[in-house]
């Protein structure tokens, strides 16, 4: 037994991002941890968040908006990675993992919000 969000990939690499950020925020300074570090949680955090909501009883258009936030979550932590690699709390290498998971993750969410009706 499982809810059908837990098949959706889109929710497991929501999932995975939000998780890999956390790691990642936890070696921020101790002064970003008001800061920085607590907006990228709850921006990765949001993108899964979003998707299960959606998926559970929503109408098309509902789950379609929902699904829009999780898309702006992900800008939204796009935005905190840029933040942090400009302080050197990440490096270049890091940088470039984490920009390629969210920019691939931003295109399957919006095509799979782009097939509902």
């Amino acid at each position: 037994m499982k809810f059908k969000f837990e098949d959706l990939i889109i929710w497991q690499k929501g999932m995975d991002l939000g998780e890999q950020t956390n790691v990642l925020a936890s070696k921020f300074p101790k002064e970003e941890i008001y800061n920085l570090s607590s907006q990228l949680r709850r921006a990765s955090d949001s993108i899964a968040l979003n998707i299960s909501e959606a998926s559970i009883l929503q109408s098309a258009p509902e789950f379609r908006k929902l699904l829009g936030y999780s898309i702006r979550s992900l800008a939204e932590v796009v935005t905190c990675l840029h933040k942090a690699k400009g302080r050197n709390y990440l490096s270049q290498e890091n940088f470039d993992e984490f920009y390629k998971n969210c920019f691939d993750l931003m295109n399957m969410t919006i095509a799979f919000r782009n097939k509902i009706k």
